[in-house]
């Protein structure tokens, strides 16, 4: 199989053109994040994923995680590398020092996490889902729940995980049945939970469960759900561990992929209920629990960059070493060549790599935004980030974990046979990035969220703005010369017309008509995301320019910046246009009679 190297220079020059680390890191709260300190941090950070994740990705996939006796195991070298993790201190890099964190910026553990996710994505599942339950408990605990939990879940010695979905309720959350009664100063909860991601395991000594449930005699639907944290051992006063919580492991779902991850199936109050605690107010639960949703949403979406670049670097390396027939160029007598030289081969490896990149550039700077909402010294501009951030989760999720299940398919059909042969390893991947587009909401669940919630909420005036910022790229590249740069300055202004146009159009239908503006939602996301995704690679095409100009920098590196944004721009963003068709054309969707399926 062939290894995994960290794409450092990548990751470097987004988080420096794209994100502009610099400026992040002169704000109040995140001046440890100098540019060198930040490279120091992502050096260590990929030895951890080089040398220790990804060689127990493979042999993780085919043994699995098993159950017995309620007790799961998780594949051989699995609770070893989260020592080591933990150890490292790297489940604390962006929280408040408070609590044991470090203190450094989102967009920097956002990072880092690409490189866990690219080199084990089912063992990177468990820190994922522990970060959203700290950022859950930071925003909505008391302070007595805080003091108790945070500690250990920032250090990573406990784990968190997530509880919504139940057999009879999947997206339809509020469909729920599990059940709390006040108990004291605690409630007992009583129900069954599915796809509990780590719900149960070896690598941490306690599991800190968030958990929906539904109070007697409260209203239905969503309104009716509150929060609660559910330990699977109860804590003591002096912060020990005590007796085992009636919550217990039933089984372990059968999946197409992440074998490594346990995914379980959780029963709660078997024996007279599971103590709980309330975490924010009663019946409020969603809105406490969205925390911790957007949050894995966009650390979902950045699973689908590393599980692309993952596959691109499979796929570009065999391409490399794979011999195989002539090229067109050459003459007759010409020796065969690596599979490369194929024009065809060629233009696969550009569209994963193109598309990663892309994607990278949108989470990175999604990530960046939420920093600028936490640490911007006006509250003006601190809202402002924000609603750039709730704007731009539901593309980062949608678009990206979409793309990686393409992007992983492109790198099969580099391979050819082979890539259908499960020894490559490219394989896997195909089948791991298959949940991406599924949990933590579906992509059609992201984009009803962007059409209904986000667009009209304001009537469209977050969108506006963004497309207004986008716009401002166009003076830029008119000054610079080039056929290049030429391209990408009209393929992004006819990109930013049809964005524009959709947006108008939605907005004036949606009162009208919601069904219908319902069924443009999904195109109107992948025009929106290949747009902003075209945008920020034109961003960095102009700074690997300008470094060609002053003679600075790794000249093959920045010409194949500004190779890459060109080939977006011709193969995606210059058709993304072409997406306002389906955007207006909802009326046959709705038309359409489901029993003439």
């Amino acid at each position: 199989m062939i290894p995994y190297n960290p794409p450092l220079a990548d990751m470097r020059f987004a988080l420096e053109h794209v994100v502009d680390l610099e400026a992040l890191s002169a704000l109040p709260g995140c001046e440890g994040a100098d540019p060198d300190t930040v490279a120091a941090v992502l050096e260590e950070a990929a030895k951890l994923a080089r040398d220790v994740l990804a060689p127990i990705n493979m042999s993780g996939d085919h043994e699995g995680s098993v159950v017995e006796n309620g007790v799961v195991r998780t594949p051989k070298g699995f609770k070893e590398a989260y020592r080591t993790y933990v150890e490292g201190g790297w489940n604390s890099l962006p929280f408040e020092e408070e609590f044991g964190g470090q203190g450094l910026p989102v967009v920097v553990a956002l990072a880092v996490a690409e490189m866990w996710n690219s080199a084990n994505m089912a063992w990177a599942l468990c820190p994922l889902l522990t970060v959203g339950a700290i950022e859950a408990l930071l925003r909505h605990g008391t302070k007595d729940l805080q003091e108790t939990y945070l500690p250990k879940l920032v250090s990573g010695e406990w784990t968190g995980t997530m509880n919504l979905t139940e057999p009879q309720a999947g997206s339809d959350v509020g469909a729920l049945r599990t059940k709390a009664v006040k108990d004291g100063d605690h409630y007992l909860i009583t129900g069954q939970k599915i796809f509990i991601t780590y719900g149960e395991h070896d690598m941490a000594e306690n599991l800190i469960h968030l958990v929906l449930a539904r109070l007697p005699g409260t209203p239905p639907g969503t309104r009716g759900i509150s929060l609660f944290l559910v330990p699977k051992f109860l804590v003591k006063e002096d912060g020990s561990l005590g007796d085992r919580n009636d919550v217990r492991c039933v089984s372990l779902e059968h999946k197409l992929g992440i074998h490594g991850s346990p995914t379980a199936v959780l029963a709660y109050g078997d024996n007279g209920g599971a103590v709980g605690y309330l975490i924010g107010e009663e019946n409020k639960g969603m809105e406490c629990m969205f925390t911790m949703m957007n949050n894995a949403r966009l650390n979902v979406g950045l699973q689908g960059v590393a599980i692309s670049e993952r596959a691109y670097q499979q796929a570009r390396d065999y391409a490399k070493t794979r011999i195989q027939g002539r090229t067109m160029t050459g003459g007759k007598s010409e020796s065969p060549l690596p599979i490369v030289y194929h024009p065809d081969v060629k233009r696969m490896l550009l569209a994963i790599k193109s598309r990663t990149e892309a994607a990278r550039a949108l989470a990175y700077f999604t990530a960046g935004q939420i920093d600028r909402a936490r640490h911007l010294p006006e509250e003006a501009d601190r809202t402002k980030a924000q609603l750039l951030v709730d704007l731009l989760i539901p593309l980062v999720k949608a678009w990206s974990t979409d793309l990686g299940v393409e992007n992983s398919s492109l790198a099969v059909q580099v391979y050819g046979g082979m890539g259908f042969i499960e020894e490559t390893g490219v394989a896997q991947h195909f089948r791991d990035a298959r949940i991406l587009p599924i949990y933590e909401g579906t992509n059609g669940i992201q984009a009803m969220d962007l059409l209904g919630r986000k667009l009209m909420r304001d009537q469209g005036a977050a969108a506006g703005a963004f497309i207004a910022l986008m716009r401002e790229l166009d003076a830029p590249l008119a000054e610079q010369s080039g056929d290049d740069l030429a391209v990408l300055r009209r393929s992004l202004a006819a990109g930013l017309d049809a964005v524009e146009a959709a947006t108008k159009l939605l907005v004036e239908s949606f009162a009208a008509d919601p069904a219908r503006a319902a069924a443009g939602s999904v195109p109107y996301l992948n025009l929106f995301a290949t747009v902003a995704g075209g945008w920020l690679l034109d961003k960095q095409a102009l700074a690997a320019q300008a470094q060609l100009s002053q003679g600075s920098g790794d000249a093959g590196f920045n010409e194949a910046k500004l190779m890459t944004a060109r080939f977006f721009a011709e193969h995606y963003l210059t058709p993304a246009a072409a997406q306002l068709s389906a955007i207006g054309g909802g009326a046959t969707v709705v038309a359409f009679d489901p029993g003439q399926f």
